[in-house]
């Protein structure tokens, strides 16, 4: 964050926590989508597939799984492996958050791990600091405890575009994603076995986005799932 931003934000600061708390009483809350969180799908070499995060993952914004990220996923990756698919994901959650259900969940080997976290760990106000200490941990988890030797961490969205977030608020929350991404992006380039996947513009249409103006919709998701199916097969190609 530069001198000018700090500045900017400490100037806004009552106006930003009066926004957020109108955004949280007045965006409706749009339940998790209907559907099995577990599953196996498709034929050939077996793949064992994590989705961990929060809403996005969770697939908020869409009607069942099926049209959610998870449910995407699997279908994308069924004409190449044989998909044995966890969806671990709950509206809400922080870095932490997952940190700690993975620590309560019981140990299993996965060889891929897409992971959705970040907007919340925004809205909560997480320094930066606390938020690539706590990513590198949750990294290391999913390596140590799960066997992940594929490790994908989606990308925070663009909340600048977030049709919900009014002025200024949706200008900083999307600054600080922009602060959390780099840093996201710097912590998959220096361990391997991990990478990172932005959530782009030209991903996340704002037209297409779920009503509530926050989660992504179905054809984000599609999207989203077809690029994160992408590197999933490249890297099992590489690796064997």
């Amino acid at each position: 964050m530069t001198l000018r931003h700090a500045l900017a934000t400490a100037a806004l600061a009552p106006l930003l926590l009066a926004q957020g708390r109108r955004v949280r009483r007045t965006v409706p809350e749009l339940p998790e989508p209907t559907g099995a969180r577990c599953g196996v799908l498709g034929s050939g070499p077996p793949l064992r597939l994590l989705i961990a995060g929060d809403s996005a993952a969770a697939g908020v914004g869409a009607r069942t799984q099926d049209e959610a990220l998870a449910g995407r996923l699997a279908v994308a990756l069924a004409p190449t492996f044989r998909v044995q698919w966890t969806l671990l994901a709950f509206t809400g959650a922080t870095t932490a958050d997952m940190l700690k259900r993975l620590q309560q969940t019981p140990a299993e080997t996965f060889d891929v791990v897409v992971t959705s976290l970040g907007v919340n760990d925004v809205t909560g106000r997480r320094s930066l600091a606390e938020w690539r200490r706590q990513q590198g941990e949750l990294i290391e988890l999913l390596a140590g405890r799960f066997g992940a030797r594929h490790v994908l961490l989606s990308g925070l969205p663009p909340m600048h575009r977030f049709p919900a977030l009014p002025q200024p608020l949706r200008w900083y929350v999307g600054s600080r994603a922009r602060d959390f991404n780099r840093i996201l992006a710097d912590l998959a380039g220096k361990r391997a076995g991990c990478e990172f996947l932005a959530l782009g513009h030209e991903m996340m249409d704002v037209s297409a986005m779920a009503s509530d103006g926050f989660h992504p919709g179905p054809t984000i998701y599609a999207l989203w799932a077809r690029e994160a199916a992408r590197r999933i097969t490249q890297e099992q190609e590489r690796s064997t």
